[in-house]
Order: C-alpha cells, then structure tokens, then sequence
C-alpha cells in the first residue's frame, strides 16, 4: 500500500505549520527537508509529533561513517520514522548509520541518484561514461541493501525493478511525483501517483504540487484519488 508524504519545503516554520494545520486529518505524514530543519531545527520535528503526525527527515546524510552515525542517533532521540543517507557515502558509512539506529530508530533509506540528474549530470559528478541513470540507481541500491539499510530513495522509474529484485520488505521513497497537469519544475525523472503507486512504492513523496496550490487540500484530494486508482489496476 503506498503512502502519501507532504513535504514541507517552505520558508519559514510558521508557514509550514500553517499548512499542516490546514490540511488536518488529511495528511499524517510529513517531509522535512535541510532548508526547513536549517530554519526551525529540533523544534519543528517536535511540533509535527506533538499533532500526532509522522516525520520524515530528509537530510540526506553524507560523511564519514563515525559522524553520520552520531547524525543518525541524534534524528532516533527525534522519533523521526524515516531517515536518509546517500548510498554513495559507502558500505562501511551505512553499515554504521544502521547500528546506530538499532532496532528501534527510524527506516534508514539509501539516497541512490537525485530525480533531478540526468545522465549527462551523473556523468559530470562522477567522471565517468554513463549510458543508463537505471543502471547506476540498481548499483547503488544493491550497496544500500547490502549494508542493511531498510530501502532507498529513487525515482519512479526504477521501482519496479528494485521491488523485482531486492522483494516487497525492501521499502522504495519516490521523489519526483508529480499529477497530471503540474509542472517539472527542476525534476527530470518523473512520474504521476497512479503511475508509482502501480510500480509499487512504497512513499510517494509530493511538495510544491501542494504547497504552492491555491488550495492544498484539492491537491492532496486528487493525488489520493490519482494513488487509488493506481493501487487498483496494479
């Protein structure tokens, strides 16, 4: 079954608990990305726990393995749920960001390529010839699951074949959501909710769609519709 997350890329904490006080009962799970937790901090998570909403702390941790697993206890004394690290950060990091959260921190989930990189931008990072985005989100994954992370963030397109191949357990984030009609803005790799939700993902993860809609409500409302309808012709 897949989840709605809102991600909460606002500028400021009031705006965004404005807007988690607008959509209400309609929405339990909640982004908070490194612009916002740079703003708020510690205090935001708090907030959206003191509603009896779910956190998703999406910081993206990336460092050597002794500093992201201080990072990662910190986020567990949080209660956050979901948590992510780069996968590109390496075995031994993420082996470490997974003891540190023991078995009762968040879901770890291994960032693989950002929904906004092309081929072309992988290839200018990494230095090396790239002929598949697909093909480096598959490795990278199969270093995530090796290292005992819960899943990872990927776009979309890759779901199905991450579910095929590391099984249901293995949870799948999707960025990159966005319902007919919206625009890209910087994403390039894509996709609406019926169309995740019928690859299987397990988070669908959706932000200026709703944020910067003249009314989030109706947005939060079609994505669900749009997420049914996927789920059912699955």
């Amino acid at each position: 079954m897949s989840t709605l997350i809102v991600a909460l890329d606002l500028p400021s904490p009031d705006a965004a608990l404005a807007l988690v006080g607008r959509l209400g009962d309609d929405v339990d799970f909640y982004k908070i990305g490194s612009p916002l937790f740079t703003l708020a901090g510690p205090p935001i998570v708090h907030a959206l726990r003191k509603r009896g909403k779910r956190v998703f702390l999406d910081l993206k941790y990336h460092d050597i393995p002794n500093t992201v697993a201080a990072a990662v206890r910190a986020a567990t004394d949080l209660g956050v749920e979901l948590l992510t690290v780069h996968a590109g950060g390496g075995i031994a990091m993420m082996q470490e960001a997974v003891a540190a959260a023991g078995d009762d921190g968040p879901r770890l989930v291994g960032v693989t390529v950002l929904t906004s990189f092309t081929a072309s931008d992988v290839e200018q990072v990494w230095a090396k010839p790239v002929t598949s985005v697909h093909d480096e989100v598959v490795r990278l994954a199969r270093l995530a699951a090796a290292a005992g992370l819960h899943g990872v963030v990927s776009s979309p397109l890759e779901v199905e074949y991450l579910k095929r191949h590391h099984g249901r357990e293995f949870l799948v984030v999707t960025p990159g959501i966005r319902p007919a009609g919206h625009a890209l803005g910087d994403q390039n790799r894509v996709a609406t909710p019926s169309e995740a939700a019928r690859a299987g993902a397990d988070y669908l993860v959706v932000g200026r769609p709703v944020t910067a809609a003249p009314d989030p409500a109706a947005v939060v409302a079609g994505n669900r519709a749009e997420l049914q309808t996927g789920l059912a012709t699955a």
